[in-house]
Parts: structure tokens; sequence; C-alpha cells
């Protein structure tokens, strides 16, 4: 189950207030209901949540009980992004202390495999992560992690924003894997969660000049009001293609030097390689499609690097500091928050779902 917790079982907390969390029982349903910890390790801390955001993978676990290759095959807690108190330490922790206020990185590696050796601890194979089955996640009054995972918060940067770290984590390793800087001109393909904070990493990292589409009115809004330079609204037809990419490069003004694609279906796959200047490179954070057909060949011939992103490593620290300099603000992205009822949880990720003017929706607790 991981460090998360179990569903049956007893760990001799005795007469303190049981833990409740929403558990994923089904399509369609999510209950909330006793989650018991397991014992606190040497290394681990107990955190009580304050702050849990719902992501599009937590949507796709609720409406299809999977999410890519991810199946949920029992009862599961949902949630990975988060942030709380410490409210208890174990007995080789020497970096934390009760009362503080930390941002969770969901992810356990195992630290021994070549690519944990190697830095690349996000893509390794036993990956022990937050709301991925078999899993437990952290939408949890109180979860138990390691405490080299749990990031203090300065005074100046709140609980919600420690939550916000985490879709946050996205848009920075997609900047790192880009290398965006001073002279990178930036396309972004898609003005959800993910294109907007990977639109604010490329800003924070220096990109001059970001030029956003997508499909929505609204959410083009947003990216306008967050610092795009530029939006463009497109539709969802692949044979507008051709005639989009001379819209985007008007709006860009330059040459398109590194693009995201943070939606991941054929069309923006598409449109990112067919708009990235020779030589440039696309960045594909978004997976909205397992398979794409895309042209890739002409790309190749224009030495058009293509990029995957898988989550993140090693970005807490750098998104904790745009936070606490002001280089980035979430707190916009947050549209909607709720209570920990049962009510509320259901209304919560109904609310997630409909997409329309929400953007991140937040629990508090």
């Amino acid at each position: 189950m991981g460090k998360g917790g179990m569903s049956q079982g007893g760990d001799g907390r005795g007469e303190e207030e049981e833990n409740m969390a929403a558990w994923l029982l089904g399509v369609n349903n999510l209950k909330i209901q006793p989650f018991i910890l397991p014992p606190l390790g040497p290394h681990d801390v107990r955190v009580r949540m304050k702050a849990v955001g719902i992501c599009g993978s937590d949507v796709h676990y609720l409406k299809k009980l999977r999410c890519a290759d991810f199946i949920v095959k029992e009862p599961m807690v949902i949630g990975h992004e988060c942030a709380g108190i410490i409210d208890e330490v174990g007995t080789q922790v020497k970096s934390l202390v009760p009362g503080d206020r930390v941002a969770l990185e969901p992810g356990i590696s195992c630290w021994r495999c070549q690519l944990c050796k190697e830095g690349r601890y996000n893509l390794c194979p036993e990956m022990k992560f937050f709301a991925t089955p078999p899993v437990h996640g952290s939408l949890a009054n109180q979860v138990v992690h390691p405490a080299d995972l749990c990031f203090k918060l300065p005074d100046n940067v709140s609980l919600e924003e420690g939550a916000m770290c985490e879709p946050l984590s996205v848009g920075v390793h997609a900047c790192h894997r880009a290398d965006i800087g001073p002279e990178s001109n930036v396309l972004v393909m898609g003005a959800g969660p993910i294109g907007l904070v990977t639109m604010l990493a490329a800003r924070a990292f220096g990109a001059p000049r970001i030029v956003i589409v997508d499909v929505d009115d609204y959410r083009l809004s947003v990216a306008k009001d967050l610092g795009a330079d530029e939006i463009v609204k497109v539709s969802t037809n692949i044979q507008d293609v051709a005639e989009e990419v001379v819209q985007i490069h008007k709006a860009m003004g330059a040459r398109v030097d590194v693009s995201f694609d943070c939606a991941g279906f054929d069309k923006t796959m598409s449109t990112a390689l067919s708009a990235t200047s020779t030589g440039g490179k696309v960045c594909l954070v978004g997976m909205g499609h397992n398979e794409m057909t895309v042209p890739l060949t002409p790309a190749a011939a224009r030495e058009v690097d293509v990029v995957g992103v898988f989550r993140y490593k090693n970005t807490w620290p750098i998104c904790i500091e745009f936070l606490r300099s002001g280089k980035i603000d979430v707190k916009p992205l947050i549209t909607h928050r709720f209570g920990f009822s049962q009510r509320e949880v259901e209304e919560a990720f109904e609310t997630s779902a409909r997409g329309g003017t929400a953007i991140k929706v937040m629990f508090n607790l």
C-alpha cells in the first residue's frame, strides 16, 4: 500500500480521533470512511492534511477507474496534491518538528534502481505514488509520509499554495526538460491547469514571449490575465491545423523555440510539431490520448526534438522559492473551495469534472 495507510487492521493509536479519508469504491462512487494509518517509521512524519487539490487524474479514476495504464482494482483513497501540518515525527527525523507547515511530494521511489541512482527517480519502476493504484492517496485527515518528501513552507506561502506545488512541479519539470530561458519563445497548447502552470513556470524561467492556445474562451481569458502575451482560439478540427499555425506564428511574431503540448491529442501535438521552428523543441506534457497519429517525419526533417515529460523530480524547493519570491502566483488558479464532508466531496468532484469556470478545485480540511 505504500506509506499512505491501509483499509483494515490496527496501529495501536487507541483513543485518538478516527482518521477519515475519501475512498474511491467504484465508478462515480466516493465515500468518506475510516483510514487506518501504518506505524510511524523512524524517518517518517504524520501530517494533518489542510489543503488537497483535485487533479485531472483523480477525475479519470472516479469516472473510469483508470488513468492511462493504471487501473483501480480495489478501494483506494484518492488525492495527491496536498499540504498540511506536521503532527508527529519519527525518531530519526531532524529536519521537521510538530507544527511545521509542509508541502508533500507524493511519489516514493526505491532509491536503489539505476534510474534512481542517475537522479531520474520520477521514472523509478517501483514508484509508490499517492492515489496511483494500488497506493492510497492523501484526501484524508492525516497521512504518514517520508520526512524527506515533506518540504517546509515559508511564512508567506499558504497551505493552499503548498498544495499547488504539485501541479506547478509538472510545469517546472517540463521547463527543465526543454531548457527554457531568456532566449526561449514559448507556445503552450492547452490552457487547462497544467497549461497555465507551465506558462507561469516558463515566464519565471525567463521566457520573453508566450503564446497560449485553447478551444475555450474562458480559459484563454484566464491565461491572458495571468500574463500570456497573446492567446489564440482554435477548433477541435484537425483539418484546421495549417491555418491555425499561421495564426500562431502571427501571434508570436518571432520564432517558436519551444512548444509545450499540455493536452496530448492528435491535433494539439500536430499543431505543436508544425508550429515549432526548425531546430526547436516540442515537449509532450499532456496525456489525452494513449496513441497519436502526428506528422513526425516533416518535424524530424527540420530537426524538431520531441521530449517526453513524466511527473517531476527535485522540483519542490524551486516551486516554493518561486512562490515565496512572488515570481509565480498560483492563487488565481484556485477557483473553487470545499470542506471535507460527504456532500462537499461529491460536489467538489462534480465541479471539477464539469470544467466550465473551474480551474483548480481545492479542499480545505
